[in-house]
């Protein structure tokens, strides 16, 4: 017996009310937007297998989802649909509550439920973490028909991982608006790991896959960190040396033209030079 449950017996599927449910509906309102049309071209994928899409929050409550009509009423017996509870203490083992508990990718394939009722359900679910690398979400594909092998849920899984990725890095793009985006080097882009650098060269945000690969931790709009220092990158280590990179970037901006570099940066072009370190 886990959490109270025990498998062979019939538990009714958790759910909200309505008050409760418009109530989380509010607070998570951007992150169910921004997942929206992730959500859509999922489904698109994977609509023709008679699955649906469920994006949960990161309390396994079901908050958007994905079907056909024609499946409707059987994923609602089951549970699938909004407004449900799906973390582990509500329904045992299964794809969102113990995607939610393990903090990364699972796939519960029928029998692999801990309630007997879920066991004609495969489910592949993966974590979806925010801007500042906190869990905030998990994304679900569930089908209902015992047709599902094993072979066709791994591609579910993998379609629904990058789907997951494919969030995160929307959620990052809209916390930090005005900053460079990098990808670093060296780190497989399918872990989705990006850098937030503002115009002073200071990494200011990082996806969770970013920080565990350089260790960053905290909040790093507050402390930030030098992106040359990351990236192991030669950087101007005298004030002297910053003003000159400034004025070479200024100076190839204007195609070589000194006397545009020297107005971009106003100041004069015969102290342009002088600094720069060039004769006229």
């Amino acid at each position: 017996m886990v959490h109270g449950l025990e498998p062979s017996r019939r538990v009714n599927p958790v759910r909200m009310t309505q008050a409760e449910f418009n109530l989380l509906l509010e607070r998570l309102g951007p992150l169910v937007v921004t997942a929206a049309p992730t959500l859509d071209r999922l489904f698109q994928s994977i609509g023709a297998l008679g699955g649906c899409v469920i994006l949960a929050s990161n309390e396994g409550i079901a908050v958007d989802r994905r079907g056909r009509p024609a499946h409707d009423r059987e994923f609602q017996e089951n549970g699938l649909w909004t407004g449900t509870n799906w973390s582990e203490s509500a329904a045992g083992t299964n794809g969102i509550g113990t995607a939610l508990a393990l903090g990364h990718a699972v796939t519960i394939h029928r029998d692999q439920h801990f309630l007997s009722a879920n066991i004609g359900l495969s489910c592949s679910s993966a974590p979806v973490f925010d801007a500042e690398g906190q869990l905030a979400a998990v994304l679900d594909v569930s089908t209902a028909g015992g047709e599902t092998g094993e072979a066709m849920a791994g591609l579910i899984a993998h379609a629904v991982g990058e789907a997951a990725r494919r969030i995160e890095s929307d959620l990052f793009h809209a916390a930090f608006p005005k900053a460079r985006l990098m990808m670093p080097p060296g780190v497989d882009r399918v872990q989705g790991a990006i850098l937030a650098v503002d115009k002073d060269e200071l990494v200011i945000g990082a996806t969770r896959a970013a920080r565990l690969h350089f260790g960053l931790k905290g909040d790093l709009g507050r402390k930030p960190v030098p992106a040359a220092d990351l990236l192991g990158l030669d950087s101007p280590a005298t004030l002297e040396a910053g003003e000159r990179a400034v004025m070479a970037r200024a100076l190839a901006r204007a195609g070589g033209n000194a006397s545009a570099a020297a107005r971009a940066l106003g100041i004069s072009r015969a102290t342009f030079h002088r600094k720069l370190g060039r004769q006229d």
